[in-house]
């Protein structure tokens, strides 16, 4: 391990569980020093913490959160935009409130911590910022317009925000995943889960570490900036 690798920061938003946690673990793997909020789930917070990730309470739609977070950790090499809440509602059931919601998390969220992020990284002319999407971003999800439309939000966010801090030496990329074995997919049924995993053609659902292993390859291909790397199994090919 070198020095410059040992001295890399990491902050994960959502780091405590699912592909959060496994995006942590990964860098922990690599000597980094990693950092991680969470928002509501303390016994997972504790079970990261023991593992060796720093974690903080924040909910990053709070700006005055996110800004203590970042003046906490200082230095940030690695911001990788992980929180985020899903909805399944007929666009007729969906709220008003139910669309804040996930604006708030899914885009706020990642708009408070890249521009917190960004302003240390300037000083430092280099960093990376590695957006969490989804496949319903990329192709839309029925009964998930509201989850899909704050996911598409993400995308074009990360286009627009790599042109303009890669003057600066910063990369910004997307990853989107597809149907990943989290909690986050725990309300779908065994025969729901089948009938999805009959259209991936690589025949199986993703795990965390599938999402983990495309975040390490973009902090090692320093050339790879405005990207979205779809991990899906091939679920979204056409």
């Amino acid at each position: 391990m070198n020095q410059t690798t040992a001295k890399k920061t990491v902050l994960i938003t959502g780091g405590t569980r699912g592909i959060g946690k496994a995006i942590a673990i990964a860098f922990l793997k690599k000597g980094y020093a990693v950092y991680a909020t969470y928002s509501k789930d303390g016994e997972s917070a504790r079970e990261a913490e023991a593992s060796g990730i720093k974690t903080f309470l924040a909910d990053v739609s709070d700006e005055r959160a996110v800004t203590g977070v970042f003046q906490a950790i200082g230095r940030v090499d690695i911001l990788v935009n992980n929180a985020g809440v899903s909805l399944i509602k007929q666009l007729q059931d969906t709220t008003k409130e139910d669309w804040e919601r996930l604006f708030a998390v899914n885009v706020t969220g990642t708009f408070l911590c890249s521009r917190e992020a960004a302003k240390g990284m300037i000083s430092q002319k280099s960093g990376l910022i590695v957006n969490i999407s989804s496949v319903w971003g990329e192709v839309g999800g029925s009964c998930e317009s509201a989850y899909s439309a704050s996911k598409a939000a993400i995308l074009g966010f990360t286009k627009a925000l790599s042109k303009e801090l890669g003057w600066s030496g910063i990369r910004v990329n997307s990853i989107s995943p597809g149907v990943i074995e989290t909690r986050m997919n725990a309300h779908f049924s065994k025969a729901e889960l089948d009938s999805l995993t009959e259209e991936i053609p690589l025949g199986r659902l993703g795990s965390p570490e599938d999402v983990a292993s495309a975040v390490l390859f973009l902090d090692e291909n320093d050339y790879v900036t405005g990207a979205d790397i779809p991990v899906n199994g091939g679920f979204s090919v056409v």
